[in-house]
C-alpha cells in the first residue's frame, strides 16, 4: 500500500463484511486447486506486444505480418499505433480483416487514459480518451485494454478506495464499449507499483469484470513477492506480460530497457509458472520487451526468438 495510507483507517473504512467479500473474490478455491493438477489442461496462448519490435519503426500492418510469420496466435498493439494507422487514412474494418486473415486475435492493447487521477476535469477527459480508445479497439476485434496508473505515477498519497471507485467507473464504460480494462501494475510508479495495491483496487471496485494485468518485470521492479500471485484466481487474469530481468543492475536502478527474453534472466519463472498452474490461469502470455539491443536486430528474428523462448520456458516449467 502507499506509505501514507494508514492501516487502521483503511481497515476501519472497509469493515469485516467487505473484507470477507474481498477475500472470496480474489482467493481461488483452494480445495479445487489443491494437489497435483492435470497438466494437460493448462494451455497458454502466445501474443506479441508490439513494443518488443518498436525500435525497428514498423507500421502496425508490418508488425501484424511479423507476428503471424513468427507463429504467435495474438497481437497486443499500442493504441497510438492504431491511431497512426487511422491518421494515414487506414480503415479500421480493413485492419480487422488483415488481423483475422493473418490468423491473429487482438488479445489486448496498451492505452494511456488518465482514469485514475484526482483532478475531476482531467479524469473526465481521461474517460473520454478511454472511450475513444475502446471504440477503435473494438472495431478491430479487441476485447481487453491495459489500464495503468497514468497521470498518478509520481503521486504518493492516492486514496486507493477512490482509485477503486474510478476503476469501477472505467469498467462500467468498458461494459458499454464491450472492452474490458485490466488494471495494470507499474513497478516504477509511486501508485499501483505493488501487486497488493492493484489487487485491492480490483477487488474493491466491486465489479464483476474487474481483472489484473500482471507483468514479470513490473512485479519485481515494484518490490512485490511473486508468491502474491497465488492469492489471485486465474480467471481474474486475461493477459500476463512475459519477460525476464538480469541480476544487474539492481532493482532500484533497473529499467524497462533491461528486460530480456524469458529464460535469459534471473526471474523465478519456475515459481511463477507453478503458481499460474495452481491458480488455474489459462490465458495469454504476451511478450513485452523494450530492449534497445533487440531493436537493432531483424524484427522477425526477434519475434521468433521471443516465442521460442516463451515456449521453452513453458515446456520446462509450465507443462
Amino acid at each position: 500500500m502507499n506509505e501514507k495510507l494508514d492501516r487502521r483507517q483503511l481497515f476501519a473504512g472497509i469493515g469485516t463484511g467487505a473484507l470477507a467479500v474481498s477475500a472470496a473474490a480474489v482467493l481461488p478455491n483452494l480445495q479445487s486447486f489443491a494437489g497435483e493438477q492435470d497438466r494437460s489442461k493448462f494451455k497458454f496462448r502466445y501474443c506479441l506486444n508490439t513494443s518488443t519490435i518498436r525500435g525497428q519503426k514498423l507500421t502496425l500492418e508490418e508488425e501484424i505480418d511479423i507476428a503471424a510469420k513468427a507463429g504467435y496466435s495474438g497481437i497486443e498493439p499500442w493504441i497510438r499505433e492504431i491511431q497512426a494507422f487511422v491518421d494515414r487514412g487506414g480503415k479500421l474494418k480493413d485492419l480487422k480483416s488483415r488481423i483475422a486473415d493473418a490468423g491473429l486475435a487482438v488479445e489486448s492493447a496498451i492505452g494511456f487514459a488518465r482514469w485514475i487521477v484526482d483532478d475531476d476535469i482531467q479524469r473526465a477527459a481521461g474517460l473520454e480518451t478511454a472511450k475513444r480508445d475502446m471504440d477503435m479497439l473494438r472495431q478491430i476485434g479487441g476485447t481487453h485494454i491495459a489500464a495503468p496508473p497514468v497521470g498518478a505515477t509520481g503521486q504518493t498519497d492516492l486514496d486507493l478506495l477512490k482509485a477503486a471507485e474510478r476503476y469501477r467507473a472505467l469498467l462500467e464504460l468498458g461494459r458499454k464499449m464491450e472492452v474490458v480494462p485490466q488494471v495494470e501494475v507499474w513497478g516504477f510508479s509511486k501508485t499501483l507499483s505493488r501487486l497488493g495495491e492493484v489487487m485491492f483496487v480490483a477487488v474493491e471496485s466491486g465489479h464483476a469484470d474487474a481483472c489484473l494485468l500482471p507483468d514479470v518485470y513490473h512485479i519485481y521492479k515494484g518490490g512485490s513477492d511473486f508468491a502474491g500471485l497465488g492469492l489471485i484466481h486465474g480467471a481474474a487474469i486475461h493477459a500476463f506480460h512475459m519477460n525476464d530481468y538480469p541480476a544487474d543492475p539492481p532493482r532500484k536502478e533497473i529499467k524497462d530497457a533491461h528486460r530480456v527474453y524469458p529464460g535469459d534472466g534471473v526471474a523465478p519463472l519456475k515459481e511463477i509458472f507453478a503458481t499460474l498452474r495452481r491458480i488455474g490461469f489459462q490465458g495469454v502470455l504476451s511478450l513485452e520487451l523494450f530492449n534497445p539491443n533487440y531493436w537493432k536486430q531483424d524484427p522477425l528474428t526477434v519475434a521468433k526468438t521471443g516465442i521460442e523462448k516463451m515456449q521453452a520456458v513453458v515446456e520446462k516449467f509450465g507443462s
